[in-house]
């Protein structure tokens, strides 16, 4: 174990100092040069079989040291974490101040300690109304329209076809408001699916008798609801062309369909599809019950002092989040802010009420855990990691999952895992 300097400062922070001998660092070296080994070619060796001094020969003692840095600092930090009971929040702050090939090795870590709870709810004597999850037969015709959707075939038009009530039109669209360009409301290639409602009442009727190349201009009014406040029950005018024109073909929701979709028949695919939606319900009120149980003990616990780099850390965390959520489906992150009518500082904003809840959650639930005694046993732990190792096919990947700080890691998911079973067995009430 390195030498380790421990500065605690003002608001929980804490500083660690590390110094790591060159002794210390020799079998992260050696580690690192294997992995080049694998990863290199390196002429007279087959991959992963050249030793230390022929990879440091090939590539430098500073490129080794390098790629062993980051298990340095991972490895140390997490155990002094664990030696001296730091019980952290967010991720720490690393900085490298010495480093040099053949030297001591010298970094620092910042990290938050968990803010206190200075009293906790008492959540035996709370309580949250649970819901039986139930799916209508409405339900099931929507979702079997939402298939029939995505089963249709769409056939291009012959030439002089006119756009009927069930076509599918594609259309360039520029929109006006007295004579100025509407921001956002041009398109060059807007599809128009006439059999289903439109969130302009009228624009589809417009369309109907037109043939491709077309053009036509017309005005009509935006709903007063219309969640662009600037056009909410405004008059808008239209300049549209057809550019392409499709005839629909639904699937016929027969004993056929279902077959091509491999099941026995019509009544076993309602029967599948209730089965589905059932399940989502029923994972949507394990959910709601989970939040609002948590959010309930958060509000009614008194807590320190909470950072305010704490906050913004989970701030940045949520951001992530959303920028990860938005590029899914397919969307640019920046036009996407945009679209708010927002700037990022104003997201990050909007942001920190739920970012402190879902600190006070965290602090909540580390609490609950030590008051009631929750631990997690090495089996349980062991499944947990052999779960997950499972799910990786590279050697690198399971053998990481293996590591003290995932083993760290899983063990908090675990506990809270058990922490969310006992608040939710006490406090839902049917």
């Amino acid at each position: 174990m390195p030498n380790i300097q421990l500065d605690e400062q003002e608001k929980g922070h804490v500083k660690l100092t590390f110094t790591v001998s060159v002794e210390e660092q020799q079998p992260f070296l050696e580690a690192a040069a294997e992995h080049i080994s694998e990863h290199s070619t390196i002429p007279g060796f087959r991959p992963g079989k050249a030793g230390y001094e022929i990879v440091k020969q090939r590539v430098g003692e500073a490129k080794i040291m390098e790629e062993a840095l980051e298990k340095i600092v991972r490895t140390y930090f997490v155990e002094a974490i664990l030696k001296h009971e730091i019980d952290t929040v967010g991720s720490p702050k690393i900085d490298v101040e010495k480093m040099a090939a053949g030297n001591e090795l010298v970094f620092t870590a910042e990290v938050i300690r968990m803010p206190a709870v200075k009293e906790l709810a008492d959540f035996k004597t709370l309580s949250i109304q649970g819901k039986v999850p139930e799916v209508a037969d409405h339900d099931v015709e929507l979702a079997l329209k939402d298939l029939t959707r995505m089963q249709t075939r769409e056939v291009r038009a012959e030439a002089g076809s006119v756009v009927a009530a069930t076509d599918k039109a594609v259309v360039s669209m520029d929109m006006k408001k007295a004579g100025v360009p509407v921001e956002g409301g041009q398109s060059p290639n807007h599809a128009v699916y006439l059999a289903e409602e439109y969130y302009i009442p009228g624009f589809k009727e417009q369309l109907i008798g037109l043939k491709e190349g077309e053009s036509k201009t017309f005005t009509l009014p935006f709903p007063a609801e219309h969640a662009q406040e600037f056009l909410a029950g405004q008059d808008v005018e239209f300049d549209i062309v057809l550019k392409e024109l499709f005839h629909l073909e639904p699937p016929k929701m027969d004993d056929t369909f279902a077959r091509s979709l491999g099941l026995k028949d019509f009544a076993m695919m309602k029967e599948l599809i209730h089965k589905n939606l059932l399940d989502e319900k029923i994972r949507e009120e394990q959910m709601r019950q989970e939040k609002e149980a948590l959010e309930l003990i958060a509000n009614k616990t008194q807590f320190e002092n909470i950072p305010d780099l704490l906050v913004n850390e989970e701030i940045e965390k949520m951001l992530r989040e959303l920028k990860a959520r938005v590029e899914e489906q397919g969307m640019d992150f920046e036009k996407y802010i945009q679209s708010l009518k927002k700037d990022l500082s104003q997201v990050k904003l909007d942001f920190t009420p739920q970012a402190l809840m879902r600190i006070k959650v965290a602090i909540a639930m580390r609490e609950i855990a030590k008051r009631e005694n929750l631990t997690v046993s090495d089996e349980e732990l062991d499944k947990e990691l052999d779960e997950s190792a499972a799910r990786y096919e590279d050697a690198e990947d399971k053998k990481r999952i293996y590591s003290p700080e995932y083993r760290q890691y899983f063990e908090q998911v675990v506990l809270n895992r058990k922490v969310i079973e006992l608040v939710k067995q006490v406090m839902v009430k049917m």
